[in-house]
């Protein structure tokens, strides 16, 4: 299984290029992207995100109801199809955040069986 994590805004290098974000990335066309799919549902919730975001949220927490959407029928759907592309190639995770390893994405390596 092979899968990496880059920012949307990079050039792309290869691979299966899925974006794993709810919400599109600001400033960029959809031609720019160059994705190939779109997994909004992998993507935390409106409210999560917004809680995360607003005054009280604290990233183990986050993490923690993160994994409870991930156990939604329509997110472990997506995450199927994630695994099975990662299986037959590389697959990269896209993201417009600025710190991958302080957001969903890192969870979502995890719930994939990938690390970092």
């Amino acid at each position: 299984m092979s899968v990496r994590v880059e920012r949307v805004y990079e050039a792309p290098d290869g691979g299966v290029r899925v974006l794993v974000d709810r919400l599109w990335p600001r400033g960029l066309t959809k031609e720019d992207a160059r994705l190939d799919r779109w997994a909004k549902e992998v993507a935390p919730s409106a409210e999560l995100r917004r809680w995360f975001h607003g005054p009280h949220g604290e990233y183990g927490e986050f993490a923690r109801r993160y994994r409870t959407e991930l156990d939604a029928p329509q997110a472990q759907e997506q995450l199927a199809e994630l695994r099975e592309l990662a299986a037959s190639g590389e697959l990269v995770l896209l993201t417009a955040v600025k710190e991958p390893t302080h957001s969903h994405v890192a969870v979502l390596l995890e719930r994939l069986g990938q690390s970092g």
